[in-house]
């Protein structure tokens, strides 16, 4: 398939080691397996990152989708867990026998499916490390007149700038990008966080409890909201999230927040990362929507059909339920850090 043939992109979410409900949603967008990968006769995927850890089937999730890539029948873009495995991995070259990603308990459970099934130090790990190393953090594709812009967790102008003098030229990770990103605070570190994780925001004193249990004292920022300018409208936190006394959330303040630049255009972005709700396949606006619906939470994989329109719409999601989620269900290893 060349360029010129192309008439959509199908953008992907967060498949973390389901591969069977990946072949579904696949099929179920009119995907054949032919020649040793999949393919659609008009349409190229997209991955938007985290193919790894939580999943039971960790190997054949990243084996699939590389097939994709290197068959060019997909792209994709790395996702934080893509790179928390590599900066797992890479030595730190300041503190001799410590890593770029501390070697915490936390951390190892959060990535301990990954490892344990690739085998940590096998060179089927290296390889896939390698293979991470080859994908860009951020893409634009183009139809027509109209674009595309793919990231894991925030198209963020200002972070990309900083990134982008330590990444190679296809804009995906250099080892120097690994170890300057990876000490805590720093300029590159903080941009990192912002394209793959998303930007936060101060609580003002007031704490919930995440997925894991663990007390947050900043909430992931409604970056894609321009009108989002007090706490009470930018703070995203979770339905029916408790505080550390198990007692409900207070509202929060409706105080003025700094406002936040990301986007210097209008061109639509699609991202994933932010286990959105299973039962709303919604756009955040018309120029940005999330294809991550809590697969690895008993929820749907989602993809965002993209054929050239300017304007995101909520019809363009379709959504895989896999049909016994119990068979790939792992628990949740710990607050996605």
């Amino acid at each position: 398939m060349n360029q010129q043939t192309i008439k959509g992109y199908d953008v992907i979410g967060d498949v973390h080691g389901h591969v069977h409900a990946l072949e579904g949603l696949l099929c179920q967008m009119g995907y054949s397996h032919e020649h040793g990968h999949w393919r659609h006769p008009e349409r190229k995927a997209i991955f938007v990152g985290d193919l790894v850890d939580r999943g039971t089937h960790q190997i054949a999730t990243v084996q699939l989708a590389r097939a994709m890539v290197d068959a060019g029948t997909a792209l994709m873009v790395i996702g934080n867990h893509e790179y928390n495995a590599v900066a797992w991995a890479t030595p730190r070259p300041d503190f001799p026998g410590e890593f770029c990603r501390t070697h915490s308990d936390n951390k190892f459970k959060q990535h301990r499916a990954f490892l344990e099934q690739v085998v940590e130090g096998s060179a089927l790990h290296q390889e896939f490390l390698d293979w991470f190393c080859t994908l860009p953090l951020w893409l634009e594709v183009e139809l027509g007149r109209q674009k595309l812009r793919v990231v894991h967790a925030c198209w963020d102008d200002p972070s990309m700038d900083i990134l982008r003098p330590l990444l190679k030229p296809d804009l995906s990770l250099t080892r120097e990008a690994v170890e300057i990103t990876s000490i805590r605070d720093g300029a590159a570190y903080n941009a990192l966080e912002v394209v793959l994780k998303g930007p936060e925001i101060w609580l003002q004193g007031i704490a919930y409890l995440d997925h894991s249990g663990k007390a947050r004292h900043n909430a992931r920022r409604r970056w894609w909201d321009a009108e989002a300018l007090t706490l009470d409208a930018a703070a995203l936190i979770p339905r029916d999230a408790v505080g550390p006394d198990g007692q409900p959330v207070p509202p929060l303040p409706h105080i003025e927040v700094e406002p936040m630049a990301s986007r210097s255009n209008d061109i639509p972005v699609v991202v994933g990362h932010y286990w959105e709700s299973p039962d709303e396949l919604s756009v955040y606006s018309p120029l940005v929507t999330c294809v991550d619906h809590s697969l690895a939470n008993k929820g749907p994989l989602v993809a965002y059909r993209w054929s050239g329109e300017s304007r995101l719409i909520d019809a363009n999601h379709v959504a895989y339920w896999v049909p016994h989620p119990n068979a790939e269900d792992v628990p949740d290893e710990g607050p996605d850090d």
